[in-house]
C-alpha cells in the first residue's frame, strides 16, 4: 500500500502489529518507524544494518514479558532479510498481537515487498514511500514546527525547503535552530542560520539566469561554497515547473491564485512576481527548457566528465531558448 491508504488506517485505528516500510523516502521511512515504536515501557530490540541476528531478534519477538510489556523489534537494512526468517517475524506477530515488528528496508530492490500475494496469509502491511510532494514536505515541517513551538508559516518553509533542493530530512533538522527564537521565524532568519546562505539565494540566481543576465559570477560564487552541479539543475528545473504552473493557471483563470497554484498563501509580491516571469516564457518554451535540464541532468549523473562544465554550457544554452 501507499501512504495515503496507511495514514487512513492510522486514523482509524486499523492497523497491524507487523511492517515493512522500504521506497524512495529513507525519512519517511524513519519517521514511521519511530512513530509506531514509540510505546512507554516496551521493550525495544533494534538492529541497524549489519548487525542483524536472527537467533537473538526470534528469541525476542517468540518471549513473553515478565512485566507484561511489550517486545518490539526494529530492523534497519539496506540488505533483505531471508524470506523464511522474514515470514517466521511475521508468524510470531501473527500469534502475539502485543508485540511489534517493524521491518526498515532502505535497499533500492522493492519487488518482493511491492507483491501483495508475498504476504499474504499473514497481517504484516507493506508500505512504499515516495519521496513527499512539495504540499506533503510543508506540512511535515509545519507540523514539526509546532511540535517544537517554533513560530514559522509554510512561505517560510517552502523557502527552507528550496535552499535544501527539498530534501525534508535536512529541513527537519534545521527547525530545531529556530527554537531560540520567540518571534515568527522570517525567510532572512532562513538564510542566516541556514549554512549562513544570505549572499547565496538560488532564487535571487535563477531570476538573473532567467533575466538573460550574466549569471556566471553568482554561480561561481554558489559552487565555491560548496552546492552541488546537480541540486543546482534540479532546483532550476523545479522552479521553472512552478512558473509554468502559474502560466497555465493564469492563461485558463485570468489571474494567479497561490493557494491553488502552489498549496499554501503567498506574500503578494512574490505572487506577482512568480506570475510576472511565468507569462514571459511560452508554453512550448517551457518544454525545450525542461528537455534541455533533464538531458543535462542526466549526463551528469552518468557521465564521469566535468560536471561544472556541463552545467555552464547547459545554462549558456538554456538562455539561448528563452
Amino acid at each position: 500500500m501507499y501512504k495515503n491508504e496507511f495514514d487512513k488506517h492510522i486514523q482509524n485505528k486499523s492497523i497491524s502489529n507487523s511492517f515493512i516500510f522500504f521506497g524512495e523516502s529513507t525519512f519517511l521511512i524513519d519517521m514511521y518507524t519511530k512513530m509506531l515504536t514509540n510505546i512507554e515501557e516496551a521493550n525495544i530490540l533494534s538492529y541497524y544494518h549489519d548487525e542483524y541476528d536472527f537467533n537473538s531478534a526470534k528469541a525476542h519477538l517468540s518471549q513473553g514479558s515478565l512485566f507484561g510489556d511489550r517486545n518490539i523489534l526494529v530492523i534497519k537494512s539496506e540488505k533483505k532479510i531471508p524470506k523464511k526468517e522474514l515470514d517466521l517475524f511475521l508468524s510470531l506477530c501473527d500469534k502475539n498481537k502485543e508485540n511489534i515488528f517493524v521491518y526498515a528496508y532502505y535497499g533500492s530492490d522493492h519487488k518482493t515487498y511491492n507483491n501483495k500475494k508475498a504476504f499474504a496469509k499473514t497481517n504484516v502491511m507493506s508500505v512504499r514511500f515516495f519521496h513527499p510532494k512539495e504540499y506533503e514536505a510543508q506540512n511535515i515541517i509545519y507540523a514539526l514546527a509546532q511540535e517544537k513551538h517554533v513560530n514559522i508559516d509554510k512561505f517560510t518553509i517552502s523557502h527552507l525547503l528550496k535552499i535544501h533542493n527539498g530534501d525534508v530530512a535536512l529541513a527537519s533538522n534545521e527547525i530545531e535552530k529556530f527554537r531560540v527564537y520567540d518571534r515568527a521565524i522570517t525567510t532572512k532568519d532562513v538564510d542566516n542560520l541556514v549554512y549562513g546562505l544570505a549572499s547565496i539565494n538560488l532564487d535571487d540566481f535563477i531570476t538573473k539566469l532567467l533575466d538573460k543576465k550574466d549569471f556566471r559570477p553568482d554561480l561561481l560564487n554558489i559552487l565555491e561554497h560548496g552546492e552541488d552541479e546537480i541540486r543546482i539543475i534540479t532546483a532550476i528545473t523545479a522552479y521553472l515547473t512552478q512558473l509554468y504552473m502559474f502560466n497555465i493557471y493564469i492563461r485558463i483563470n485570468g489571474a494567479p491564485n497561490a493557494l491553488e497554484i502552489l498549496g499554501y498563501p503567498a506574500p503578494s509580491f512574490v505572487v506577482e512576481q512568480k506570475a510576472s516571469a511565468a507569462i514571459k516564457i511560452k508554453p512550448q518554451t517551457y518544454s525545450k527548457l525542461h528537455e534541455l535540464l533533464l538531458n543535462s541532468e542526466l549526463q551528469m549523473k552518468s557521465s564521469s566528465g566535468d560536471k561544472s562544465a556541463i552545467l555552464f554550457s547547459s545554462l549558456i544554452r538554456l538562455q539561448k531558448l528563452l
